[in-house]
């Protein structure tokens, strides 16, 4: 008998650039990865990165998603705020539809949502915040996809609003035993080992499975998985992983 075909989606984040200021490398990235979760201008990007990195996907045949954030531009959108939630539903939409603009303007569009930074592990856990989220997926477009962590807050968020949410596993990053992501700063929260990195993302998807910095495994699903722009080597932690993957059997192929 044989073995059903496993299908994974591989994505990064891109359009993180600012001005004279640049962060990573969207071009080889985007020869890599099957979706590009490209910046909104709230965290990082303006709009001349965020046309090129949009055109960019468009030529590659890479699916573009909108990378929602807290309006943090001086915090790259890693500082927790508590923000309304009408007032983040507005922002969230503001963003969705800036960056679908973008991408139409160049022959593509916007095929995802996926919250940045700590509005990513604030909505996980926050059911208000990931409320507004969800709500500003559905106002602009009920069709798009949300890209979160399994068993959050946002999942439940989606469900509850009939978005469909695709749940995706961090390649890149350490696990807690509750499987949440390691916080930042802490020891074992970034992984830049492309060897590691490659083994930890063929066990998310062939084995469900990843260890956690306690050295538990925690059980996961994911239809995407992500290696973070902005991790020292990402080209080659994005390629190892994509290559480790095809070795394993597994299709790699977008979500949306």
């Amino acid at each position: 008998m044989s073995t059903p075909t496993r299908v994974v989606d591989l994505n990064a984040d891109l359009g993180e650039s600012f001005g004279a200021w640049r962060l990573g490398d969207d071009e080889a990235l985007l020869a890599v990865v099957t979706s590009a979760n490209i910046a909104c201008g709230f965290h990082a990007g303006d709009p001349l990165t965020l046309r090129r990195a949009c055109a960019s996907a468009v030529t590659r045949g890479v699916t573009i998603g909108a990378q929602v954030s807290y309006r943090d531009l001086a915090g790259f959108g890693r500082r927790e705020m508590t923000v309304p939630p009408d007032e983040l539903e507005a922002e969230i939409l503001y963003q969705i539809a800036a960056l679908d603009g973008i991408a139409r303007a160049a022959g593509g569009r916007v095929s995802y949502v996926k919250p940045h930074g700590a509005l990513y592990n604030r909505a996980a856990r926050d059911p208000e915040q990931a409320a507004a989220i969800a709500a500003a997926v559905v106002s602009y477009d009920p069709g798009l996809p949300l890209l979160t962590l399994p068993g959050s807050a946002t999942e439940a968020a989606a469900a509850e609003v009939r978005l469909r949410a695709v749940t995706e596993a961090f390649a890149d990053r350490g696990y807690t035993d509750e499987g949440r992501l390691v916080p930042r700063g802490r020891p074992g929260a970034v992984i830049t080992d492309p060897a590691v990195v490659a083994a930890r993302a063929v066990a998310m998807v062939t084995d469900g499975v990843v260890e956690t910095v306690g050295g538990h495994l925690v059980e996961l699903a994911p239809r995407s998985v992500c290696v973070h722009g902005d991790t020292p080597g990402a080209v080659r932690l994005a390629t190892a992983v994509r290559q480790a993957l095809a070795h394993a059997g597994v299709t790699l192929a977008p979500f949306a």
